[in-house]
């Protein structure tokens, strides 16, 4: 059998590991620039529930296939990637990336090895192979050097997208309905040359979190501009229903009455279930009638397909590994790629902890007697490689999940045909909800007439709404002269009714003597509920929202009566603290056992908007 030849380049750059190391570990995208064809994966389970992946790709007209061995890798240290062909000129193929700290800034030692398989490999390798591979990676190192200088927009060159024809036209003449909406917040122009000038690695899945990142943008707006540019045909929206274990969307549906209730992970081997605070992610990738994406991958495991995996290790059966890993402080989860148990750490400082597979295959953590700093020791005791998974808990960040899509009031303005089967339903793990009420509302329409009364009841309805939008809210539905809306962050919702009580605190002094006040009542309470179409809208039942509706009688009018599970929330605690506030508890009507409860005056609000107004 012929010899692997090697070749490794050096590069140095001004600037640190972290910066360099997300240009080369993006692998999908570094993949895609130097010419690498997009692929099919075809997962194999093994009898003892892992699984092996296969590639297959075409070359002018040469046909590859391969087994891909998951990427090894600890995140600002090296990455190995290795490929073993069984159709092709080479039988292996390894890439090798390592970053070392200088006082510069760092160098990157990029190895690449190749294995030939046949003749063909053999005079490939002798013909030019690595001197043409050298001027392409010695180009790609030049762009990800004026990337890293902020001189280039992007870390590699790459040929430009295949567009539909006319599709710049297209979305010139969407710009004017497009820009008569609220949600556009300045940033179509932007989006529109993301969707048709961006390589496919930034487009197959867009994540506007993400993209409101990059960007230096606000979360919400550039998620209501994407809801906005989804509505009138520049993105197409979809639901990905994400593994728990792997975060991969397993299965992906166009509208939420798609998503199943489950489904199977064949690479992880687990069945599991639709959960909207967790698992439902919306997602958005460009329309078809702009960009035709050609779908395949460019890298399955590589580490920047899934940054919030910090290690990424094959560990032999019977064998232990030691690799230097200067962990930082942080929450974690510690599994394996194959089927098994997790665990969960919160790392103060110090070494890494020290890891075992035992021979029951369960993952552990062991004892050591000397822990050596910045370095990640694993035993294997079992009988099977395993490959050790460890990952920031804090990866849902970026996610836009269905719980919180569907507090948006942009989208139940814009996708209100966007809701559940009827019988369907899902829980919601916690919401946080808020129910107003006019005092005295009754007797307003005979004290000043029915069409009056009218007008100042829609006046104020406003005037929620807007409270309510400003605080990232949705108003769920109407009842009579009040409203039921929802929020995602607790505070939000604290901070939105705070704003309600200023408004019309503000509005009433605008009014004269003989005009009729408007005083307002709010209930707030949170945690879990279930979603449910009913009467074409998607609503919030359950015990939670019985209590918050019985929550606001509570009121005296002007003032505000939150539950105490809300107040005791980290971030409203924070807030209440400062604050004069009035405890209690009492009775709900229709609702057993007592209910504790917190005020906030409308003289506390009434000074809270006096200090806002000075400052």
């Amino acid at each position: 059998m012929s010899q692997p030849v090697q070749h490794t380049w050096h590069w140095q750059f001004d600037k640190p590991v972290s910066v360099i190391w997300d240009i080369f570990a993006d692998t999908a995208r570094f993949n895609e620039a130097a010419g690498f064809p997009a692929h099919t994966i075809r997962e194999e389970q093994q009898p003892d529930g892992a699984m092996r992946y296969f590639g297959s790709a075409a070359v002018n007209s040469y046909q590859l296939d391969w087994e891909e061995i998951p990427v090894n890798w600890i995140r600002y240290e090296w990455f190995t990637h290795e490929r073993r062909f069984s159709r092709g000129p080479f039988s292996l193929v390894t890439a090798e990336v390592a970053l070392a700290s200088v006082p510069t800034g760092c160098i990157c030692h990029y190895t690449l090895r190749v294995q030939p398989a046949n003749y063909l490999g053999r005079i490939l390798l002798l013909t030019g192979f690595f001197r043409n591979t050298a001027k392409k990676f010695l180009a790609m190192a030049a762009t990800a050097r004026a990337y890293a200088d902020q001189q280039a927009e992007l870390p590699f060159d790459f040929s430009p997208p295949d567009l539909v024809p006319g599709a710049l036209q297209r979305c010139q003449q969407l710009m004017p309905t497009l820009l008569q909406s609220p949600f556009h917040h300045g940033l179509l122009e932007r989006l529109i040359k993301w969707i048709l000038e961006r390589p496919e690695v930034d487009v197959w899945t867009l994540r506007p979190k993400l993209l409101a990142r990059y960007w230096q943008a606000s979360e919400k707006d550039v998620i209501e501009m994407f809801l906005l540019a989804a509505k009138h045909g520049l993105l197409s929206l979809r639901w990905d229903l994400l593994c728990p274990n792997c975060r991969v969307g397993k299965v992906q549906s166009s509208s939420m009455d798609e998503i199943p209730q489950g489904a199977h992970c064949s690479s992880c081997n687990i069945d599991y279930g639709r959960n909207f605070s967790r698992n439902v992610e919306l997602v958005f990738h460009p329309s078809k009638s702009l960009r035709p994406l050609h779908g395949g991958d460019y890298c399955l495991f590589g580490p920047m397909s899934t940054p919030h995996i910090v290690v990424q290790l094959k560990i032999d059966a019977g064998s232990s590994r030691s690799e230097q890993f200067p962990m930082p402080v942080g929450s974690y989860r510690i599994r394996t790629l194959e089927p098994g148990n997790d665990l969960f750490l919160d790392h103060t400082g110090g070494p890494p902890p020290t890891l075992a597979f035992l021979p029951d295959n369960q993952l552990g953590f062991a004892q050591q007697a000397q822990p050596v700093a910045d370095t990640l020791t694993i035993h294997n005791q079992s009988q099977r490689d395993r490959i050790l998974i460890i990952e920031y808990r804090a990866w849902m960040q970026e996610v836009l999940t269905a719980k919180e899509a569907i507090t948006f009031q942009c989208f139940r303005d814009l996708f209100d045909e966007n809701i559940l089967r009827p019988g369907d339903h899902v829980e919601i793990d916690s919401v946080t909800l808020l129910f107003t009420d006019i005092k005295a509302s009754t007797s307003l329409y005979e004290r000043i007439g029915d069409a009056a009364a009218f007008a100042l009841v829609r006046e104020h309805f406003a005037i929620l709404a807007g409270c309510v939008r400003h605080h990232n809210g949705t108003v769920v539905k109407t009842l009579g002269d009040a409203i039921m809306a929802a929020f995602n962050v607790p505070l939000d919702a604290v901070n939105c009714a705070i704003e309600i009580q200023a408004a019309f605190a503000g509005f009433n002094r605008s009014l004269t003597d003989h005009d009729e006040k408007v005083l307002v009542k709010l209930g707030l309470h949170t945690g879990p509920c279930i979603a449910v179409t009913l009467n074409g809208i998607l609503d919030y039942y359950g015990k939670v929202a019985n209590q918050t509706a019985r929550i606001q009688t509570l009121c005296q009018g002007g003032d505000i009566v939150l539950s105490q599970d809300l107040a005791a929330e980290p971030s409203v605690a924070t807030v209440l603290q400062r604050l004069p506030t009035e405890a209690g508890r009492s009775e709900l009507k229709g609702i057993s056992g007592e209910f504790d409860w917190v005020r906030l005056s409308a003289e506390t609000l009434a000074a809270i908007a006096t200090q806002q107004t000075q400052s």
